[in-house]
């Protein structure tokens, strides 16, 4: 018999969603639905205080207006345990404890500044590629600078190319060292970074797709490795265009564009979702739809892979 498919919302409650987060949420809940699966909410909040509890159930309620409740997780909970990443620290420490064994993990001391000055090796797209400065350190320097700081801690990554099939972008190729670096697996506050986390939360919820948006694509390869060094199952990732303003900018909850909050004040769930829906190039109208209605007829090859700028007037 086949395995179902599992996908996920992974959404981080640190503000209203935005048209970009609710159309992710929307092809998520559409991809796996298609395929006769089920769908799993998980809250991101792994800092608490960016992220307060209220803003995760408000945003599990903007989801359950739009049709869009997940079959478990949330405040529903489910077999995972708790779905909220604040609340699963005992079991990235876990893991976290693997890595650490095989000697892969080690303090930093850098400070942000450091990180950023103009010799730093950068991405394209301006992402700082960590030059190890701290993989050296001696146990006697390790032990002087934690007199003054506490370290941040970082993971060794291979001088390897990993390659991977995206979904939706197809070929996706990254060299973990010269590419990427050492990543962080905790902050010098003792909160886990995102990349362990997400890692041992979809293998141990038994995600099988994940969606997200293209902005995190370059972050698959080092998550692919992680699933391999930890010895869990990867699933498969399909990663979406990103939703701009007319003018071009990205969408931000920081500068509150066409957040929920005014959108509910314009329209029913049923117009947002075909607005959505139209936009991401599901129909060839905005006409009004529940998110069963698309299910019918719901293929990725519609949807464009290059960035998409929202049309004056449709939002």
């Amino acid at each position: 018999m086949a395995a179902i498919e599992v996908g996920r919302y992974a959404p981080s409650p640190s503000g209203r969603m935005h048209l970009g987060n609710l159309s992710c949420c929307l092809l998520a809940w559409l991809s796996a639905k298609s395929a006769g699966g089920r769908v799993v909410l998980r809250i991101e909040d792994l800092d608490p205080v960016r992220c307060p509890r209220s803003f995760a159930d408000l945003l599990e309620a903007d989801l359950a207006w739009l049709g869009l409740s997940a079959d478990e997780g949330g405040a529903k909970g489910g077999p995972a345990g708790s779905y909220y990443q604040s609340e699963r620290s005992e079991i990235y420490q876990q893991f976290y404890n693997r890595l650490a064994a095989k000697g892969l993990v080690y303090p930093c001391f850098c400070s942000r500044s450091q990180l950023h000055a103009a010799s730093a090796p950068h991405r394209s797209d301006g992402q700082v590629i960590y030059a190890g400065t701290c993989r050296g350190l001696t146990p006697g320097e390790i032990a002087e600078k934690q007199k003054h700081k506490s370290p941040a801690w970082r993971v060794i990554v291979p001088d390897e190319t990993l390659c991977f099939t995206d979904g939706h972008m197809g070929p996706y190729a990254e060299n973990l060292a010269k590419d990427c670096g050492d990543f962080y697996l905790r902050r010098a506050d003792g909160v886990f970074a995102y990349q362990l986390a997400v890692v041992v939360d979809d293998a141990l919820m038994g995600v099988t797709q994940v969606v997200r948006g293209a902005d995190l694509l370059s972050s698959t390869p080092r998550q692919l490795w992680l699933y391999r060094e930890l010895g869990l199952k990867a699933p498969r990732f399909y990663h979406m265009p990103l939703l701009l303003a007319a003018d071009g900018r990205r969408l931000s909850k920081r500068d509150g564009d066409q957040s929920l909050e005014n959108l509910q004040q314009r329209y029913t769930p049923e117009q947002l979702v075909g607005r959505m829906a139209y936009a991401l190039g599901l129909q060839d109208t905005p006409a009004p739809r529940t998110p069963t209605e698309l299910l019918n007829g719901f293929d990725w090859n519609k949807i464009p892979r290059q960035d998409i700028a929202l049309p004056e007037g449709l939002f």
